[in-house]
């Protein structure tokens, strides 16, 4: 039985990482069992708690217990997309047995402390909050019902119940972090507790570090004063006081700059992130200098190891015959969820992550004519797939969703999957010999699904944004859309210019090397992988976190 009070991580830890560290982040994609993920972020600390614990680090992550996770994303009758919520439940979680309160609306609200221990899923301890509790009235439980939810009072009681929260959990451990980490600003409030619990605005500074994952201002999770006021966001701290803390007058509290103002260091999240986080918040004062760390994901969780082995012993029939079984067995799956049954002899594209406009999921089916050109092309013949969650309410992204959905009806070759999660995540992966990636530059802060494809022998075909700027050598490693004058351009000229570049690079480049060069095409796909293990594996990343932003200056 594990104990909790006082409480420390239950493996011997590594001396370079012995300083105590509480890692808190809105969600986590530990494995596919426990649904209390989204997208990338949750992807992101997934695989920062699994290279934590593969190095035996001192750090314990702290999130919530979703009850209905995100969404469970299945079909209305006619394929479209359908959001449905289930209750969730885990038998593999242990109950810590503490509960405590805290003030949400002048009102107390009990919260319970969910554990899940490292050797379950191989990831460092996390700790998952919930108000779910019987002793709550309906409202206070709905808290930790659903993922981001869409009512605002509830996200904001959501992000009090990851800060303030787990700030108090971390006490009543009597765990004594020696670094409080903010992965994205959700989080935040967690600094009005810190504040009352240790004095100063400087002494809070010494111990905070944040994680910044917004490309651009309009980004940051933004409220009015009054509200968090009223929903006592601040702990009991009077106005005045915190906007006098905070250096944000006005009537707006901005998440992320008062995360930037009380940490001592802060980072972006991909080197072309950092520079764009420079620029964004350069004429702010009082805020750390802003480095960067590069995301990465954990080789150990999505790699193929079989895929390099053959490649390590300069086995080709081998190499060649693992991912032809790869995708053969991937497509197993699209026809069960699709009737489309795809050939394994066929290149594969794949379009697969989160649904957002500036990510343009659609964007080589704008133009219809070389589209459906492409498709019924039989001397070079090609397969989509495309599938990723929306959020429930962006009507947008689930207009483009359908739109796709109702495209593939008219070609044999393009499936729309949903139940896109870990595992399918991991599979289609394996389907695909082209990872497409889509962004408006520079939106993505990083984007990471490219370097779980890489590790399952795909290659990365992207516009120049996010990580793919440290990692690609087009033509030997990758295919790049060549960066435009974007910031002269409107936004249909952007759409247009890369659509344009998508299909000249594919039809004179991509196919003729993939059906005519086939040994060249396997250097291409073999250089990815070799080179993404390395800098793209979480246990780098996980490193740096100790050099660079939890060991003090």
């Amino acid at each position: 039985m594990t104990n909790f009070i006082p409480y420390q991580v239950p493996y011997p830890v590594a001396d370079p990482y012995a300083k105590k560290v509480a890692y808190f982040s809105m969600e986590f994609a530990i494995h596919q069992p426990l649904k209390i993920y989204s997208g990338g972020l949750g992807f992101l600390s997934g695989s920062h708690l699994r290279s934590a614990y593969e190095l035996k680090q001192n750090l314990i992550g702290i999130g919530i217990l979703w009850k209905y996770g995100y969404y469970d994303q299945s079909r209305n009758q006619d394929q479209t997309l359908k959001p449905e919520w289930y209750e969730k439940t885990y038998s593999f979680l242990q109950d810590s047995g503490i509960k405590f309160q805290i003030t949400v609306h002048d009102n107390p609200v009990w919260v319970k402390a969910w554990y899940l221990a490292p050797e379950t899923f191989q990831s460092a301890p996390l700790f998952l909050l919930s108000t779910d509790l019987p002793e709550n009235d309906y409202l206070s439980q709905t808290i930790s019902h659903k993922l981001y939810d869409a009512d605002t009072a509830a996200k904001i009681a959501q992000c009090m119940l990851l800060g303030l929260g787990g700030a108090k959990l971390l006490d009543i451990l009597n765990f004594n972090p020696d670094v409080y980490h903010l992965n994205e600003a959700h989080g935040v409030s967690a600094v009005f507790h810190l504040i009352q619990k240790l004095g100063s605005k400087e002494a809070v500074k010494k111990q905070l570090v944040f994680t910044t994952h917004t490309p651009e201002e309009a980004g940051n999770e933004k409220h009015d004063y009054h509200l968090l006021n009223k929903m006592s966001f601040f702990n009991g701290l009077p106005l005045e006081e915190v906007k006098k803390l905070t250096g944000m007058n006005g009537e707006i509290f901005n998440h992320s700059l008062a995360a930037l103002r009380f940490a001592r260091k802060a980072n972006g999240v991909s080197k072309l992130h950092g520079e764009v986080s420079r620029e964004m918040w350069k004429n702010y004062p009082d805020i750390p200098e802003i480095t960067h760390i590069t995301n990465s994901q954990n080789f150990r969780y999505w790699a193929d190891k079989q895929l390099y082995r053959f490649l390590e012993n300069k086995d080709d029939a081998g190499f060649i015959d693992r991912k032809r079984y790869l995708k053969k067995r991937a497509f197993e799956l699209v026809a069960d969820q699709t009737g489309k049954l795809l050939n394994p002899d066929v290149l594969t594209m794949v379009w697969a992550r989160r649904f957002a406009a500036y990510k343009r999921a659609d964007l080589i089916t704008r133009d219809l004519r070389r589209f459906d050109a492409l498709m019924r092309n039989t001397n070079y013949p090609v397969q989509i797939i495309w599938a990723g969650k929306p959020y429930p309410m962006d009507y947008g992204a689930i207009s483009v969703f359908n739109q796709l959905v109702h495209l593939s009806k008219n070609y044999p070759n393009v499936a729309v999957c949903v139940g896109y999660e870990l595992t399918l995540s991991k599979r289609l992966k394996q389907a695909s010999d082209i990872w497409l990636n889509t962004p408006r530059v520079p939106r993505e802060a990083s984007g990471t699904s490219g370097m779980t494809a890489s590790m399952n022998g795909s290659v990365n075909f992207s516009t120049y944004d996010g990580w793919i700027c440290e990692f690609a050598d087009p033509g030997k490693n990758s295919f790049i859309v060549p960066p435009a004058n974007y910031a002269s351009m409107t936004i249909q000229e952007t759409d247009e210019y890369d659509m344009e570049k998508f299909f000249e690079i594919l039809e004179n480049e991509i196919l003729p090397t993939y059906y005519d060069q086939p040994d060249q095409w396997r250097k291409i796909v073999q250089q990815g992988m070799n080179q993404v293990n390395g800098f793209f594996e979480s246990n780098r990343m996980a490193d740096e976190y100790y050099q660079l932003m939890y060991h003090p200056e």
